[in-house]
């Protein structure tokens, strides 16, 4: 077969090949067709109307040509990447434009994480499950069972047989604040008095505005049993001798007052204190709540564990009721073989307002806390530019746990209803409403005023540090003790717990965090929820027994420096001290 002629030949037709590829650019046509080959009609030039055969596109516009040399212009020199913003633009408007802006989407707003009080609702959802949840058994007397796998440990607070010498002067303090802020300020008294070889004047109570309890230390304290435990160790007088005060007037306000800053050094009291004891022979240091370091020598550190576990016992009207109220609570416990749960709960009007969280009380709690805040801490909360957050105070753990709360958290760590309860409480906020849940879940539950008669009460109605007293005796002898604010009660509490159950706090400190989170959670089951209960009480029994490290209260940590590891044998180790 033979090939075709590529050259055209005169007076000849033959096929003609397509065009080549440059012949195609519009560029090159022009000139092409221009430059042209051929006088005559019989050429290879093509008449206009027969260039577009079947199936060819039609003739591009001059728009098209345009857009075409300049992309091509573009591309050879990557100049794309230029425009390439001034693209990306003119896409977006030409797709609003086929946008009707006349529909406007929904957006739906999730409230942020710990603004909302959803606890009422997950009670709700988990209450079916939890009452037919039968899987844990006497959780009481198996809850402390990793308690004392490092060992026991023993108190060993050593008291002095010499006899002390000759006073430097005399030491008086102003305690300040609630029960244990007052407890604070009379140990580190001891302490200070001893180290400078001072003679103590029986600490004075300061009245607050918010506790509003008068009482003297003697109406709380022991006082008598107070100043023999110190007696070969620090002095310690009901009042300054005559001849000393007719220096001053007889006028303590007259007698230098030292302003000593809070978690003051040891050495700060050798170096500024002791001289102006020593010219003086009295002086005077008001408020003295937490103005002495929780690092200290050794021999402070023994005079303060001798103060707090040994010298300080309460007085006897308030140590006989709260001894009543403990036998009445193992009564009460016999099918748990005496052995009861202690909760500390913080849920008082005042404490509420001050943590400034919200939860479902609407106006009402609004205005209510409102008008706490203002009556309690005037201006605090309404300085300018302060701003509260709720949510944010809820998620980092900081807001007092409801009683709701406390139920659902106890049931979940295998506490069941017929767990006998002692609340230890001021007077609940809106208490109907918020404990009515508590006691559904709980119905043993006691409080002093339910296990004390009115009569029996009555002498202590009206002071708020002598009705801590009471709460105080029966926490210290439960089985287990629940923390659920923090604050200078459970600080005492776990420390003398330690002192007295082998090194053993026997107490649970739950994590508010992750509670927070759990309790802002709809979706938790039951069987998840409870999971995550009984991990926090696992932590709590691992840090039962801790070691003081330096700067922690030797108050909330007696080991090792009020006691000393034990031998005991297993058998002991389940005995209660009493």
């Amino acid at each position: 077969m033979l090939a075709y002629n590529r050259l055209p030949s005169s007076g000849h037709s033959s096929p003609s090949t397509p065009s080549s590829p440059r012949s195609r650019s519009p560029r090159l046509r022009s000139s092409s067709n221009s430059g042209g080959g051929g006088g005559g009609s019989g050429g290879g030039r093509v008449k206009p109307s027969a260039r577009f055969t079947s199936g060819q596109q039609p003739p591009r516009t001059l728009a098209n040509r345009i857009t075409g040399a300049i992309l091509s212009i573009l591309v050879r020199r990557q100049g794309i990447f230029l425009f390439a913003p001034l693209l990306y633009i003119a896409g977006i408007l030409f797709y609003m434009g086929t946008v009707p802006f006349d529909v406007v989407p929904i957006i739906r707003h999730r409230p942020a994480p710990g603004s909302v009080y959803r606890s009422p609702q997950l009670y709700d959802k988990l209450r079916p499950e939890m009452n037919s949840d039968n899987s844990t058994a006497d959780a009481i007397s198996t809850i402390w069972k990793n308690s004392y796998r490092g060992g026991e440990w023993r108190p060993c607070i050593n008291k002095s047989s010499g006899e002390i010498p000759e006073s430097n002067g005399y030491l008086y303090i102003e305690a300040n604040g609630g029960l244990n802020q007052q407890r604070t300020s009379i140990c580190n008294a001891v302490a200070v008095a001893g180290f400078l070889n001072a003679t103590l004047v029986i600490p004075h109570f300061h009245f607050h505005s918010i506790w509003r309890d008068p009482s003297k230390f003697g109406e709380i304290y022991d006082e008598d049993f107070f100043v023999k435990t110190l007696a070969n160790d620090v002095r310690v007088v009901d009042k300054i001798p005559d001849y000393i005060m007719q220096r001053f007037g007889y006028n303590m306000s007259n007698v230098y007052n030292f302003k000593i800053k809070a978690w003051s050094s040891i050495s700060y009291y050798r170096d500024t204190v002791h001289p102006k004891l020593l010219e003086e022979k009295l002086i005077r240091i008001s408020p003295f709540a937490n103005r002495l370091s929780f690092d200290a020598p050794p021999a402070v550190q023994r005079l303060r564990c001798l103060a707090n576990y040994e010298a300080l016992r309460f007085s006897n009207p308030i140590l006989s009721l709260g001894e009543t109220l403990v036998s009445r609570m193992k009564e009460r416990s016999a099918n748990n073989s005496g052995k009861y749960i202690s909760v500390h709960l913080r849920y008082e009007e005042d404490m509420v307002a001050f943590s400034c969280c919200m939860y479902d009380g609407g106006e009402e709690e609004k205005r209510d806390m409102d008008a706490a805040r203002e009556r309690g801490w005037k201006g605090k909360f309404t300085k300018p530019g302060r701003v509260i957050r709720p949510g944010a105070i809820r998620i980092n753990g900081k807001c007092p746990l409801t009683p709701l709360e406390v139920g659902l958290m106890l049931r979940g760590m295998g506490f069941d209803k017929v767990t006998s309860i002692y609340l230890a409480s001021g007077k609940i906020y809106d208490s109907e409403r918020h404990m009515k849940p508590l006691l559904e879940m709980f119905p043993l539950l006691q409080t002093k005023e339910m296990l004390a008669s009115p009569e029996e009460l009555g002498p202590f109605q009206n002071y708020s540090s002598r009705m801590a007293a009471i709460d105080y005796t029966v926490c210290l002898h439960s089985e287990v003790f629940v923390t659920t604010q923090g604050g200078n009660f459970p600080h005492f509490l776990l420390g003398h717990r330690r002192y007295l159950y082998g090194g053993h706090s026997r107490t649970i400190k739950p994590d508010k965090r992750k509670l927070a989170l759990l309790y802002d959670n709809p979706n938790i089951g039951w069987k998840s929820f409870k999971r995550q209960m009984l991990s926090i009480r696992a932590h709590s029994d691992s840090k039962g027994i801790e070691i003081k490290r330096p700067n922690d209260s030797i108050y909330s940590f007696p080991c090792p420096d009020c006691m000393c590891r034990s031998n005991r044998t297993e058998d002991s180790r389940s005995s209660s001290v009493t």
